[in-house]
């Protein structure tokens, strides 16, 4: 059956590159009103962030360790950093790039990260917080250049190469080691200054908003602008490494999952799931429901957490069971446009039981 969906999707798949503005810049005019979709994640490693547009059914991918910081271009000046590579950040007490600094090992993503320690971004996408795992890990830039602290950063891991077991995924390679970064206001400009640990100079770059998109992104490696995202009306899902929060006692620490997916929560896209009321009758529910069947009221909490579908729609195996789908539910997705879809997950792996592999379908609902 997977190679059937295989076959479905090469005919229906439109592929799109991230290299290049240019496949995300033309206006939808046909609305795709059905389509099976092989998301290009690369396998066990994982390597890419796959940007999925329903209406258009068109995909971007983008190499998941090809950017550190992205710069929001709403009203506010908030950054985020790349939790698909587990990237971590604490801030100094001091405001002087030139001051050497030194690693921190307890700026990690992992077991003994703690939420409330605020090095990882808040994984529900709400930018706003004032620190302790609410909000960006980094904090509002200031008009008051004093309150602009230089942070730590752990630049996480590039992208892994080994080949794990089947069912398994290898998406961490090696550390990328660390920098120093402050970040000031110039006007509606941002001014990003990095260095490595070390340095008593740094590289200074400033970085304008540009509205047609909700983060400009840039990479640490060469402080040059990276095409990450296509336009904030051009894209519904996002397949990604994710860094999360998971409950432990009290309180929750970082975890990092794979085949995660985020919607675009901040260019309108809204989602609910539907669990089927006989899990061996799943496939006919999904055929069988309508527009009218669907729950406004539902979508409300997609209006403030990126992670609706997250990794609800998997199973992530064991010591004695495979990684699967969970075949006992589907998904409602209100794209940035008003479109109304249903959406269900037909797989994880390839025939091989290879992780890395999703094949979900979709339908219009009129």
């Amino acid at each position: 059956m997977k190679k059937q969906f295989y076959i479905l999707s090469l005919i229906t798949l439109v592929f799109t590159s991230c290299s290049s503005d240019d496949s995300n810049s033309s206006a939808t005019t046909n609305i795709v009103e059905e389509a099976v979709v092989s998301p290009l994640l690369g396998g066990p490693n994982q390597q890419n962030q796959v940007y999925i547009d329903l209406s258009s059914n068109q995909q971007t991918a983008i190499s998941r360790d090809s950017w550190d910081l992205g710069f929001s271009t709403g009203s506010d000046f908030r950054v985020i950093i790349n939790g698909s590579i587990k990237m971590a950040v604490k801030q100094t007490t001091s405001t002087d790039i030139s001051e050497v600094q030194n690693e921190d090992a307890s700026v990690a993503v992992g077991y003994s990260t703690y939420s409330t320690m605020g090095y990882v971004d808040n994984p529900t996408g709400v930018l706003q917080g004032a620190g302790s795992g609410e909000g960006t890990a980094i904090a509002e830039i200031s008009s008051n250049n004093e309150d602009n602290k230089v942070y730590l950063v752990n630049l996480g891991y590039e992208v892994g190469t080994t080949t794990p077991t089947v069912g398994s995924v290898s998406t961490d390679g090696a550390a990328r080691g660390w920098k120093k970064i402050r970040i000031t206001k110039q006007g509606n400009d941002y001014v990003l200054q990095y260095a490595d640990l070390n340095a008593t100079t740094a590289q200074s770059v400033t970085i304008s908003k540009t509205t047609d998109y909700s983060f400009v992104f840039v990479s640490l490696d060469n402080g040059q602008i990276v095409n990450v995202q296509p336009k904030k009306n051009q894209w519904d899902l996002n397949f990604t490494g994710f860094t999360n929060y998971f409950p432990f006692g009290a309180s929750s620490i970082t975890y990092y999952y794979s085949d995660f997916v985020t919607t675009n929560m901040l260019g309108g896209t809204q989602v609910y799931e539907v669990l089927a009321t006989d899990a061996n009758q799943t496939a006919i529910e999904f055929e069988n429901f309508l527009a009218t069947d669907i729950n406004d009221t539902n979508f409300s909490t997609s209006l403030t957490d990126q992670r609706v579908i997250g990794s609800n729609w998997r199973n992530g195996g064991g010591p004695s069971s495979l990684p699967s789908i969970k075949d006992d539910r589907f998904y409602v997705v209100k794209d940035v446009e008003g479109n109304l879809y249903k959406l269900r997950f037909l797989a994880l792996t390839n025939d091989a039981g290879e992780r890395g592999y999703p094949v979900f379908e979709y339908k219009i609902l009129n």
